[in-house]
């Protein structure tokens, strides 16, 4: 194809203003309507689009074919660009060559433009043309924002990004739902979070860190909101309570939302004002008065939870949970630990705490649990030499991007889901 005067670098930036100017413009062939005697082509770039314009007596032969492309064929067209009000970007292209670059087999496994819904399978086998309809490409542009959004209320808060083993020697929480590697004939593992490492590194002096990176659980569940590869969000801090810890998951949080707004302006995410706190009795106590009596000392199962919700549909934190019903690295406080879950209505966004800081309460802490403190000498190590009162959080990014979007299955968050059933693409 001959180098054209003007605009020749597949451009979607075109605008009425450019009425007249010679382009060369590329993208996917969304559809064709063809008139007989002229035909309308809508060519995809992205999340823009552009309408072609092909008249037949102009050119009968450049009609033809480009009339037999099949859909979600890649081409590029040579033309002018008519302001037009018909046009719904306020300009059309006047095709006056054409180039097929690749053709798409048909039928198409996944239809691109159809209003018929495929099921959520077929689109996650099918991921990449799945991308190229409005929703889903609307979804992962949110969670890279959401991404950002977090990330940058870290930084301006203070904290430096880490990274942490995956392969790992011990189990961070004990348990048995870890994925097993053969790590050149030793067992190992894959790693659940990076929960003993940022411990680690926030006493180094570092004072507050966190992390952006993959988490495995070899969890046999199989719902809507579990997933056995996830982007785990950790952070640490130094000096800092349970209630501190709050305070930086909700600034996170809300500075995300508001950078997932910046997507579309025409779909907007409600962002949250302060995020109320409320303790496990009193959690409790609104589930009784829901109808439903939950032990002293047992977790939220999702049926309390619903009833909790019904007062609580907003973001909230639940704290001063039973301390046997956290990790062993929770800070006791009497009966109770100093850890917290964030909340959003019925659905567990994220888990922290305030952390133990002294070593042999800690070593006491893993014995109670029967938990082998031989097998957590590393971690050990680093509190024998000068250990911060300290507090963090985990959390779930994609369980976070599901509840932003309001979507039924986890795994519309995710590119790639691995769960029970699926290893691949």
């Amino acid at each position: 194809m001959s180098e054209l005067p003007g605009r020749n670098d597949y451009s979607v930036g075109i605008t009425p203003a450019d009425d007249g100017s010679e382009v060369l413009v590329g993208g996917w062939v969304e559809d064709i309507r063809n008139l007989g005697g002229i035909a309308f082509i809508r060519l995809r770039r992205g999340t823009e689009w552009m309408q072609i314009t092909v008249i037949k007596k102009m050119d009968p032969d450049l009609f033809k074919d480009i009339t037999s492309v099949t859909r979600e064929s890649v081409i590029s067209v040579q033309g002018t660009v008519q302001a037009s009000d018909q046009a719904k970007m306020g300009f059309e292209v006047l095709a006056k060559g054409y180039e097929l670059i690749s053709a798409a087999e048909t039928p198409l496994p996944l239809g691109v433009a159809d209003l018929v819904e495929s099921d959520l399978d077929t689109r996650l086998d099918n991921r990449f043309l799945d991308l190229r309809s409005g929703d889903p490409a609307w979804i992962f542009r949110v969670k890279a924002a959401v991404i950002q959004g977090m990330r940058q209320s870290l930084i301006d808060d203070g904290f430096v990004e880490i990274t942490t083993p995956k392969i790992v020697a011990t189990a961070t929480e004990g348990g048995t739902e870890l994925f097993h590697v053969d790590y050149f004939g030793r067992d190992a593992f894959l790693n659940q979070s990076p929960q003993l490492y940022k411990q680690i590194l926030m006493a180094s002096g570092l004072d507050r860190v966190f992390e952006f990176g993959p988490a495995f659980r070899a969890e046999s569940h199989d719902t809507t909101r579990h997933i056995n590869e996830f982007l785990s969000v950790d952070v640490e801090l130094a000096f800092a309570t349970d209630s501190d810890a709050m305070d930086v998951v909700e600034a996170a949080l809300v500075r995300a939302i508001e950078s997932a707004n910046t997507v579309d302006p025409e779909r907007q995410i409600e962002v949250p004002g302060t995020f109320e706190r409320i303790t496990y009795d009193h959690a409790l106590e609104v589930i009784a008065e829901g109808g439903m009596e939950v032990p002293w000392g047992e977790d939220l199962g999702s049926d309390a939870l619903r009833i909790l919700a019904e007062r609580y549909p907003g973001y909230y934190f639940i704290d001063r949970w039973p301390l046997e019903a956290k990790p062993f690295y929770v800070q006791p406080d009497g009966k109770y630990g100093l850890g917290f879950d964030l909340m959003k209505g019925h659905i567990e966004l994220a888990s922290g705490a305030q952390r133990v800081h002294d070593h042999d309460l800690l070593v006491e802490r893993l014995k109670a649990l029967d938990l082998d403190p031989e097998g957590f000498g590393f971690y050990l190590k680093a509190f024998r030499y000068g250990m911060p009162p300290h507090a963090g959080w985990g959390l779930g990014l994609e369980r976070v991007v599901q509840v932003l979007i309001g979507a039924e299955n986890v795994r519309e968050s995710i590119l790639f889901p691995r769960d029970m059933k699926r290893l691949e693409p």
